[in-house]
């Protein structure tokens, strides 16, 4: 004959007494919650806001087939897709060459710089040589002046070229690029020289005790190390040579040739013929690849830019 058992609990067989309910803190009320942490919440709804709008704005004009900016005040009250497929019929404005072009353009130099960056901060950072500081605060100095004070200067030095060297000079985009270049070593180099420095030198030495010269080290070890800022540098330049407007204007003069910022710009620079529906679909469809690029490398990106002022 069985007898009929009941179950004891666990806190009942070890003589724990009943379970206890987790403590819970006591909700702060409204005003106290707002002093300390609410007021940040509404300050970042309103950058959102106001960060947001003018994309929602654009993209809404890209929509609307009416061609002008008053009739795009009503966000998304039409939807035609309509100037997209304009946008890469015109044989007048080759859409399809001018985001060629800025890929071509603009990853060429974001590379160029990168390396060119890279070389020179890593001779300031582990080389000694007289005339370093010197060098240091001169490619600091240089920055303080806008690119725009030397476009002059710059077609006066292209067009010479073009007579010597065609294929470097004016409507080239060779010659573009060089100029990008050109102007590439000064606050990058001071950013990267920030960066270089975090790296421990021990490791610089060890590498010469087993035998490696500098080329070695900068290419198998530092380059590894120093991701992050390679990769901020490459993004920032990349981004700045899509968003040139008066450089490329001035040098490149053929349609086939011109990039993206300075196409879209026959959009909406005739008396005429304004169409900012067609202008609109370009710039949403020039910024995708751009916001890729940051959403893939964001991770690098604080890291990049705060880890060199550390020390």
């Amino acid at each position: 004959m069985t007898t009929a058992t009941t179950p004891i609990s666990s806190s009942a067989a070890t003589g724990a007494g009943p379970a206890v309910a987790p403590h819970r803190a006591p909700r702060r009320p409204f005003g106290t919650w707002f002093r300390q942490t609410g007021w940040r919440h509404l300050v970042g709804i309103v950058m959102l806001v106001f960060s947001a709008f003018p994309l929602l704005y654009v993209l809404s004009a890209s929509l609307n087939p009416g061609g002008t900016l008053l009739t795009a005040n009503g966000l998304f009250t039409s939807f035609d897709p309509g100037a997209y497929v304009r946008l890469f019929q015109d044989p007048q404005r080759p859409y399809g060459a001018w985001f060629l072009n800025s890929m071509v353009i603009g990853l060429t130099t974001a590379v160029g710089t990168v390396i060119l960056g890279a070389l020179a901060a890593y001779s300031f950072s582990r080389m000694r040589f007289r005339g370093r500081r010197a060098g240091l605060l001169t490619l600091l100095l240089v920055q303080m002046f806008p690119q725009l004070l030397a476009f002059v200067a710059i077609f006066l030095l292209m067009s010479t070229i073009s007579d010597i060297f065609p294929a470097i000079g004016l409507n080239t985009q060779i010659g573009l690029i060089m100029v990008y270049l050109g102007g590439a070593l000064g606050v990058n180099t001071y950013l990267m020289y920030g960066f270089f420095n975090t790296v421990p030198a021990e490791i610089d030495e060890a590498a010469k005790i087993d035998g490696a010269g500098h080329a070695r080290i900068f290419f198998t070890i530092i380059l590894r190390l120093v991701a992050p800022i390679l990769a901020v540098v490459g993004l920032l330049a990349f981004i700045g040579t899509m968003n040139d407007f008066v450089l490329a204007s001035v040098i490149l003069v053929d349609p086939d040739k011109q990039t993206l910022a300075v196409g879209l710009y026959h959009f909406v620079s005739e008396e005429t013929s304004k169409n900012w529906s067609v202008f609109s679909a370009g710039a949403v469809l020039a910024s995708i690849l751009p916001m890729v690029l940051f959403l893939a490398l964001q991770r690098y990106i604080v890291g990049g830019l705060t880890a060199g002022s550390v020390k």
